[in-house]
């Protein structure tokens, strides 16, 4: 049973557990603000239903009488004031209500009570096993019969390393730090984290601080680290001027590198942040004064050297079968697009000697006759924003021709040289064209927003992600965090001292939710798409740059060659909503018509 199933059937469960009356009928003179759907019925406040629970139980006061049974009395009222001087007929509204005031506290524990064994009734275990790892992802639509030509990166599209690739950066980025630049050697003794931090994290080169930031600028409390160490919300704010919020003009700039503060959305940037959080660790353990901006500068330069000085490249050509994983499912997608008579192209920054050696691992000494183009050390993102690069041609002992290039054949290699080129020789444009990165700015932001191609997103997270949503834990939780969060919203008109004793316990049961939900994924940062409640800055990209995105390139073989994937229609705000994610908070976005009877 999936979440969209079962938010309609706890719906449905809401609506049955009415008192059999019809909805109150609206009156031009009833408040706009009331909602259109029957809503979990009052007068069952007091009844137990044999649920364990620990909180107050009891009997509700009656709600007050809808409009239609008012007598003529009541509806006299005296003329309300209008509202700001020069706004003639606007009435004043009160957002405070006195309704149930009479036990307060009963009343809102009854409510409390009822909707949790609402939730725990209808999330049985296993509801929510339908998602799949292996399952493509759309954000657009998107349809293969109309995909002719199929373009690859080769870093963690093309192959996938294991997580000892990670492991070697680290150590010899750190043993770089304290040979060429001089640092303590006892950073030595730290080891690396695994999972410490989360590919998409901002980094506050002024502040030394490693962070989660979500679509709108706003830093996710809870999720900000110094080093090795947690930093207060309290203190987060005297940093950032009594504000989670980072000014755009601070953010990092539209390729992740922005003055102050960098986004890491690379998979090898893991590495490099985990050093920069022992780094900064070390310093202010021993009580050592340093100037974070360098720390950042030298950190970044020596996990660069790994990369420059081909460190990387000689440990994954030497023991493939450690670094490569699943490469005999790249194989298997090769074959079946060209056996369907898909063109395939290959653009990577990686040397031909290294991709030679990975993909005669995969796929085998031919693995050039899969590819109408190939492309390598292409200097992405330059090249697709580049007109002036030229192209090279390399011979067969990878050293590099000087004619001109006037066509890409296929069985060339070819290095460097620009997108525009790249159309110019080839004619392959628009939706025609699907190209597959790992990496959201370098890899596909320029294709799609400048280009037009359709492009699709490798990210291997999902794999964890996925596992922890599907859980009967998860589930529970985030069902019950939705359904207190709109309890909350809907009640919060009772303002009363016992209102606000009970709302602060509530308040503090939501915040652990959040904590607990957080913990599941990854316990410094979370899950890489979601913050408490809003998409990541990582997510809001992800949804921007690419069409689809999925695990690995074999969760194509799940799909034949003319496959349309839809994007599921999520509900805006103020759509009416059915969805499970909306069952507290849209369906009823305001709270009861009793409880806001007050409200004109």
């Amino acid at each position: 049973m999936s979440l969209k199933t079962v938010g309609s059937a706890l719906t449905r469960t809401i609506l049955a557990r009415g008192n059999g009356t019809p909805p109150v009928a609206r009156s031009p003179k009833v408040n706009g603000l009331s909602t259109s759907c029957s809503l979990l019925a009052d007068r069952q406040q007091g009844e137990s239903h044999g649920h364990p629970s620990d909180r107050p139980t009891g009997d509700a006061p009656p709600p007050s009488e809808p409009p239609h049974m008012r007598t003529a009395a009541d509806k006299k009222r005296a003329p309300e004031p209008v509202g700001a001087p020069g706004v003639p007929g606007v009435k004043k509204r009160s957002f405070t209500s006195d309704a149930a005031t009479a036990n307060e506290r009963t009343y809102l524990w009854a409510r409390y009570n009822d909707m949790k064994r609402l939730v725990h009734d209808l999330i049985p275990p296993g509801a929510c096993k339908s998602l799949n790892s292996a399952a493509i992802y759309a954000n657009n639509e998107v349809n293969l019969a109309e995909v002719d030509i199929y373009g690859f990166d080769y870093d963690y599209t093309l192959a996938l390393y294991s997580d000892a690739l990670n492991i070697m950066i680290y150590n010899t980025a750190k043993r770089f730090l304290i040979e060429h630049f001089k640092y303590p050697e006892d950073i030595h003794k730290y080891d690396y984290i695994q999972n410490f931090a989360t590919r998409g994290l901002h980094y506050d080169i002024q502040k030394g601080l490693l962070m989660k930031i979500d679509a709108f600028h706003y830093i996710e409390p809870g999720t900000v680290y110094r080093g090795l160490r947690p930093v207060s919300d309290d203190e987060v704010l005297q940093l950032y001027g009594g504000t989670f919020h980072v000014p755009l003009q601070q953010d990092s700039g539209f390729y992740g590198k922005g003055p102050k503060v960098k986004q890491f959305m690379d998979i090898f940037s893991i590495p490099e942040m985990t050093l920069l959080a022992v780094a900064n660790d070390f310093f202010i353990t021993n009580g050592i004064d340093y100037d974070p901006v360098h720390l950042f500068k030298d950190v970044s330069e020596a996990v660069g050297m790994v990369h420059l000085k081909g460190y990387m490249y000689k440990w994954v050509m030497q023991d493939l079968d450690n670094f490569i994983l699943r490469g005999e499912e790249t194989d298997a997608v090769l074959h079946r697009l060209v056996t369907h008579g898909k063109k395939l192209f290959l653009i990577t920054n990686s040397p031909f000697s290294f991709v030679d050696k990975g993909m005669r691992h995969m796929v085998g000494k031919n693995w050039r006759d899969f590819f109408d183009v190939v492309i390598v050390q292409a200097d992405k993102p330059h090249f697709f924003t580049d007109c002036i690069k030229p192209f090279r041609r390399l011979d067969d002992n990878g050293a590099l021709r000087w004619e001109k290039i006037t066509s890409l054949e296929k069985g060339q290699i070819y290095k460097q040289g620009n997108l525009f080129d790249f159309l110019r020789l080839t004619h392959w444009r628009g939706s025609k064209v699907l190209y597959f990165g790992d990496h959201l700015y370098s890899d596909l932001a320029d294709l799609m927003l400048r280009h037009g191609w359709r492009t699709g997103a490798i990210v291997p997270e999902l794999e964890h992600e996925t596992k922890v949503v599907s859980t009967h834990k998860y589930a529970l939780s985030l069902t019950w965090l939705q359904a207190l969060t709109g309890l909350m919203e809907r009640l919060q008109t009772h303002r009363g001292t016992e209102s606000k004793e009970v709302f602060q316990e509530w308040q503090k049961e939501r915040e652990e939710l959040r904590v607990m939900t957080k913990n599941l994924f990854n316990p410094q940062f979370g899950s890489i798409f979601r913050t408490c409640h809003n998409p990541t800055y990582f997510s809001r990209r992800l949804s921007r740059f690419s069409d689809i995105y999925m695990t690995n390139l074999s969760c194509l073989l799940n799909y034949d060659q003319s496959y349309i994937f839809y994007p599921r229609r999520t509900p805006l705000q103020h759509e009416a909503p059915l969805w499970m994610d909306q069952l507290c908070t849209g369906c009823m976005k305001t709270p009861f018509l009793d409880d806001m009877s007050i409200i004109r």
